[in-house]
């Protein structure tokens, strides 16, 4: 007796949009509580920031907001749409300057200037994961500030999903973004180092 073997078909994924997330906030089915990033289809969890983390994030905000004034909007966590599918939170961007500070229409790519992630524990995601993204939609530079080697990773003419150019920049030595090229920041200003509290 021939037996028959039955395959199931693979299972498919669907994708949420960047409408349909909005959407399911609205409606309530999501918390405001809760810190997500929908990232090609996917609801991503965001790690809870611990004080180092949420210091440097801060850090950055202070210097970015101090040395650009009215010549950019920094926003700090807050969304960027990427096509239909993605809406990341990097941790700081730097986006063309608009009066209205993007209230009416969050920002897409085509307004980034630069995206800086903070990655500690994150550093992996932030480079197989998000650094791919970033790339995938033309965001012009990027920086990861690797906590754990105290360096900054900076890559730059995105091509396909990957940067075709990448250097590393330590404590000892200036950086300026491509947007603001006479606009130096001392790498050592970016890291701060922890003091103990009497």
């Amino acid at each position: 007796m021939e037996t028959t073997q039955v395959i199931a078909p693979p299972a498919e994924r669907r994708r949420i949009t960047v409408a349909e997330f909005a959407a399911m906030y609205q409606a309530g089915i999501l918390s405001e509580d809760e810190h997500l990033e929908l990232i090609n289809g996917e609801l991503i969890t965001m790690a809870a920031m611990d004080a180092p983390h949420a210091s440097h994030v801060a850090r950055l905000s202070r210097l970015f907001i101090e040395s650009l004034s009215k010549k950019a909007v920094i926003y700090t966590q807050l969304p960027i749409v990427l096509g239909e599918y993605s809406e990341p939170e990097p941790d700081v961007a730097v986006l063309r300057w608009r009066e209205d500070d993007y209230c009416s229409g969050k920002p897409t790519a085509k307004d980034v200037l630069l995206v800086v992630e903070v990655a500690d524990r994150s550093l992996l995601y932030d480079r197989e994961t998000k650094l791919p993204l970033y790339a995938q939609y033309g965001i012009t530079e990027v920086w990861i500030l690797n906590l754990q080697a105290k360096q900054v990773e900076v890559y730059r003419n995105p091509q396909g999903s990957a940067y075709q150019e990448k250097q590393i920049f330590k404590p000892s030595d200036d950086l300026a973004m491509q947007a603001f090229p006479d606009l130096q920041f001392p790498v050592s200003e970016m890291f701060i180092v922890p003091k103990e509290h009497k």
